[in-house]
């Protein structure tokens, strides 16, 4: 028993587990944008199947990144201690990590509905796909925000088998957003990205310039969750959940400077987790009380 927990720590480390934070409340909340139509009722087996997708899916492109980037790791300074370098997991033993959760991912969301199935391994295409972007491409930083975004469209999906404004422009706040502050993480590796002709946006620009891009991304993501506010016709909890992401989105910009990237962990995980949860939390709670 005790090895067994030993190897799910070693996986939850491997995938990052905890930085699911990101994208599974925007996941709940177009679960939750759905059944608050009158025609849809809360079902918890489909929220369930939605949350398992979600895990599957961010396991599978985690599992994936991690092994096609195992060469770029281990010369890394900041990533030479990750899992395949030093040897904890073997290079095998993730790629058959990876194509567990993907055939998982497609069967729970086969068991969800037909569009869903359909669109699954599109959906997988997106977020395994974005590990190799970074090869040839400063467009990196959006197809990570694009692969998140498909969250709440997606749960919306399982719901009502449609597709419909309101999760899509959801889907535009994660992309910005998530676009936005992986642009602020990849900072930390302008230099070695340089180095090693990846492409990023720092490394091509500068920190300053980098910075000052995400921060334009950032005011797009305001306009999307004021548009996101006025189309759903959100009432006062809504906003001040909205208020709240804003004033995170514009702390991580104050604590981070191109001449001292000391606390991008903590504008990256920490704050835009914290971000999310409340957005989501003040979502969902506005959406109960017009129910």
């Amino acid at each position: 028993m005790k090895q067994v927990k030993i190897s799910l720590s070693r996986y939850f480390s491997f995938v990052k587990f905890s930085h699911t934070v990101f994208a599974l409340p925007f996941a709940i909340s177009g679960y939750f944008l759905a059944i608050s139509r009158e025609e849809y009722s809360f079902s918890l087996r489909i929220l369930l199947l939605v949350v398992l997708c979600m895990v599957f899916a961010r396991n599978a492109a985690m599992g994936f990144n991690r092994y096609a980037d195992e060469k770029f790791d281990a010369m890394n300074p900041r990533t030479a201690s990750r899992e395949i370098p030093v040897g904890i997991i073997s290079k095998k033993s993730a790629l058959i990590f990876v194509v567990i959760n993907s055939i998982l991912f497609i069967i729970s969301a086969g068991l969800i509905n037909r569009l869903t199935l359909i669109l699954s391994p599109v959906a997988l295409f997106i977020i395994l796909g974005y590990s190799l972007t970074k090869r040839f491409t400063v467009l990196c930083h959006f197809i990570l925000g694009l692969s998140l975004s498909l969250a709440p469209t997606g749960a919306y999906i399982s719901v009502t088998g449609r597709f419909d404004l309101l999760p899509v422009i959801y889907s535009f706040i994660v992309l910005t957003w998530v676009s936005g502050f992986d642009i602020i993480y990849s900072l930390q590796d302008d230099e070695f990205d340089r180095s090693m002709n990846l492409h990023s946006i720092p490394a091509l620009t500068g920190r300053k310039k980098g910075l000052s891009i995400s921060m334009i991304l950032h005011v797009l993501t305001i306009l999307f969750v004021i548009a996101a506010g006025i189309a759903g016709r959100s009432g006062i909890l809504f906003w001040a959940g909205a208020a709240i992401f804003i004033l995170l989105l514009i702390y991580q910009h104050i604590i981070v400077r191109p001449h001292d990237i000391s606390r991008v962990n903590l504008a990256f995980a920490t704050t835009n987790g914290i971000a999310s949860i409340i957005f989501a939390i003040f979502v969902i709670t506005d959406l109960f009380v017009k129910i």
